[in-house]
């Protein structure tokens, strides 16, 4: 029951139940619940904060960063929590090296997720722009930007005469 290979299938195990409890907005099986030891658990837990990494990216692609900022945040927890676990590796079997691979990965998400914000909200400032440029000349300048050229439609012809 404790060889290696045992305790990596209960690693997944614990993983595959925390990302559904994550993803479905459950409550965290507990490790008695999931008849696994702490350091097993630690180490599932670990692994599934670095998979909601892929839940953050497919949330971006869609626009949805509300979303995308709650499972950040709970990768965010994750970490906090590991990172207080101070005891030897022959304890903990390994899991300092599985809390260095979810700082890295916690990083990189953050810095995406951030440059996706940034990204909104600059976008929204040009096209707020735009809007605000468009009525003080009297011009579409955001359709003439955007492909629409003067006689394409019943507006243009208004503007462009």
């Amino acid at each position: 029951y404790h060889a290696g290979y045992t305790q990596d299938a209960l690693k997944e195990l614990v993983e595959a139940h925390l990302v559904n409890a994550v993803s479905r907005g459950l409550p965290l099986p507990t490790p008695g619940e999931l008849f696994v030891t702490g350091p097993t658990y630690l180490r599932g837990m670990s692994e599934a904060a670095t998979e909601m990494r892929r839940f953050v990216l497919d949330l971006m692609r869609r626009g949805q960063v509300v979303e995308a900022e709650q499972y950040l945040e709970f990768m965010d927890e994750v970490y906090s929590h590991l990172v207080t676990v101070d005891f030897p590796d022959a304890v903990t079997d390994g899991l300092r090296r599985h809390t260095d691979v979810l700082r890295g990965v916690l990083e990189r998400t953050r810095g995406d997720l951030t440059m996706a914000i940034r990204q909104d909200q600059m976008r929204e400032a040009l096209l707020g722009f735009e809007r605000n440029l468009d009525r003080n000349l009297g011009t579409n300048f955001a359709a003439t930007e955007h492909g629409v050229e003067a006689g394409d439609d019943d507006e243009s012809q208004e503007l462009y005469g």
